[in-house]
């Protein structure tokens, strides 16, 4: 299942003409993100501030369908494709009215924010996160 969040495209989103500033979609990802996170009682600020433990975005594949315009709502659906010992694979996809406009395909590894190595997913954020897990079908 994957996690659902619906989010308003704001002026400030859009450039003169009223249209997605493609810049600010990567904004909402990150907002979205973190959502996600807190949906399973960890924030993002546990993770930096308490736990020191950096979430960089190590691989990022957009691919724009359609446009969208100011006062659109966005429904993104976020799923857990594949989660190694710290990294965390997503394929975020983003519809208006139900028609797909941007989808996602993303690569958060967990760092130590101390040598900014790798480091392993906690077990209460891997446990947390695995309820969004949706390997895709290889057949």
């Amino acid at each position: 299942m994957p996690f659902t969040i619906s989010k308003p495209l704001r002026f400030g989103d859009c450039d003169i003409t009223g249209i997605a500033y493609h810049p600010a979609y990567l904004s909402m990802l990150v907002d979205v993100n973190e959502a996600m996170f807190a949906s399973v009682g960890i924030s993002w600020k546990e993770l930096l501030v308490e736990r020191r433990i950096g979430l960089p975005t190590v691989t990022l594949n957009l691919e724009f369908k359609l446009p969208s315009t100011y006062g659109d709502v966005l429904d993104f659906e976020v799923h857990v494709r594949a989660m190694g010992r710290s990294s965390l694979d997503l394929e975020t996809v983003v519809r208006v009215r139900g028609d797909v406009i941007w989808t996602v395909k993303q690569r958060i590894v967990a760092t130590s924010l101390d040598n900014h190595k790798s480091h392993p997913w906690p077990h209460d954020v891997r446990a947390g996160l695995s309820r969004y897990l949706e390997p895709l079908d290889e057949a």
